[in-house]
């Protein structure tokens, strides 16, 4: 997306300004945080946000590189901003972000018109490549460094999500092997922000209006264990829970690796950790989990789910599969939709297998169509609509607590909203109708009706 300048939390610029420009953020909430670091380096250093790319004098494409989809409309997007460049609308483009870092050279030479490429672990550098550009100097149009002991800062962000929520990232890289997956290569091996850092960032979020905190990492669970020898999540979510101003803590990319019962037990008892847990599952056969080598079987798994609902009241338990990875049978396909019928999971997101020709399973045998895929994306999608929409017309008459994420445009008195159920962009709405309310704010409402994945509900209260 394109950042907009509306909602968006600056920090303290210097008065005069060194030009304009504007930014594309693309791919996951990781990514995001990352944008908004550089968003915040160039506003202090004297660099002013405008909301079109069209007459700025430089744009900011922030990309993905992780599977074709993503790569697609990473460069989608460059070739959009190097059309302005050629029709003289724009000065220069700088390209950062996990497609700048996993193709370098090879997206300079398909692409000979972008100015400037900043790898994932250069994005501190960004103010000096704009300085660069803008001063017509060319000699230097790379500039990657290679992947940091300790995570770089997240602080001093200029945050585009909504003032009440915002994302905190805890670790960056990922030690997991799994044979589908680039962002090893891309984004380096497993490294924990310091538990003091985490804690500072997140106190500066809550003093900024944050009320939801979602906790982000390439690998959530695997928290700690590179400089302390084992996963320390659960202190550190202890010491989350004691910042002042935060309701709700959600937690993302939760693999079921080190998932121990001590962990369970906090947030099971938790006041401000949200009952939603995202579990990465991307299969359930347990030769399609040794080829993607995700090293759990289908017995731990769903052992692990077994005691997450036994533990933790009112769970929403969200996940992902891959189906098409080389090799899945008809039979193993099948075993994947009944375990999805049983399972019921109260969220759940499917993906056709993207080939990937940097990693391990480009080279299995077995490869399979594109037409497969896609059929066993809708097939297995269709079966969780089912179980979607009756989970939701059983929700119809109850009271539910919606935090209001924004205003209907040109419809008085019609909101947007979400419940804990429910993280920004990926889960289901809720949309409210109701007089006095405003974002940030948590609303009591009575769920009058559905609209496909989403609630339709009045408002009968302010809780707070």
């Amino acid at each position: 997306m394109t950042i907009p300048l509306t909602s968006i939390t600056k920090p303290t610029a210097v008065s005069q300004s060194k030009g304009n420009y504007a930014f594309v953020t693309l791919g996951c909430p990781k990514n995001l945080v990352d944008s908004e670091r550089m968003l915040g380096l160039l506003e202090l250093d004297g660099y002013r946000l405008v909301s079109e790319a069209d007459g700025a004098d430089f744009v900011v494409v922030n990309t993905c590189g992780f599977i074709e989809s993503a790569r697609t409309e990473s460069l989608a997007t460059i070739d959009e901003m190097l059309a302005l460049k050629r029709a003289g609308r724009i000065r220069g483009v700088i390209v950062s972000g996990c497609l700048a870092e996993r193709q370098r050279e090879q997206l300079l030479e398909s692409r000979p018109g972008i100015d400037h490429l900043v790898g994932v672990f250069s994005r501190e550098q960004v103010t000096k490549v704009a300085d660069r550009l803008l001063g017509g100097l060319s000699e230097q149009r790379n500039v990657f460094q290679p992947a940091p002991i300790v995570p770089l800062p997240d602080r001093n962000r200029m945050r585009v999500t909504p003032k009440h929520f915002a994302y905190l990232k805890i670790s960056e890289g990922c030690d997991r092997l799994c044979t589908f997956c680039a962002i090893p290569k891309m984004r380096g091996k497993h490294v924990t922000k310091p538990m003091e850092e985490v804690v500072a960032e997140a106190s500066e979020l809550a003093v900024d209006g944050v009320r939801e905190l979602i906790v982000v990492a390439q690998d959530t669970t695997y928290y700690g264990i590179d400089r302390h020898g084992k996963p320390r999540l659960r202190e550190l979510l202890a010491q989350l829970e004691n910042v002042e101003g935060l309701d709700w803590i959600r937690l993302m990319y939760l693999y079921p690796m080190y998932f121990f019962d001590e962990l369970i037990d906090h947030i099971a008892a938790s006041e401000k950790i949200l009952p939603y847990l995202d579990l990465p599952l991307q299969h359930i056969n347990d030769a399609m989990l040794r080829r993607m080598s995700r090293r759990v079987t289908r017995e731990e798994t769903q052992r692990l789910i077994n005691r997450l609902r036994g533990t933790i009241d009112a769970l929403t338990l969200r996940t992902t599969f891959i189906v098409g990875f080389p090799g899945e049978t008809e039979e193993q396909f099948e075993e994947l939709v009944e375990f999805v019928q049983a399972t019921r999971f109260e969220r759940l997101g499917v993906f056709p297998y993207s080939h990937e020709s940097d990693t391990p399973a480009a080279r299995l045998p077995d490869q399979i169509d594109e037409a497969t895929k896609q059929s066993r994306v809708e097939r297995l999608m269709q079966v969780q609509q089912e179980i979607a929409f009756e989970a939701g017309r059983r929700r119809i008459g109850t009271r539910i607590e919606v935090l209001i994420d924004r205003a209907v445009d040109e419809q008085p008195n019609a909101w947007v909203g979400r419940t804990a159920a429910d993280a920004p962009d990926i889960d289901s709405e809720v949309y409210v109708t109701g007089e006095n309310l405003e974002t940030g704010k948590m609303v009591l409402c009575e769920v009058v009706g559905t609209h496909g994945y989403d609630l339709i509900a009045a408002a009968i209260g302010v809780a707070h």
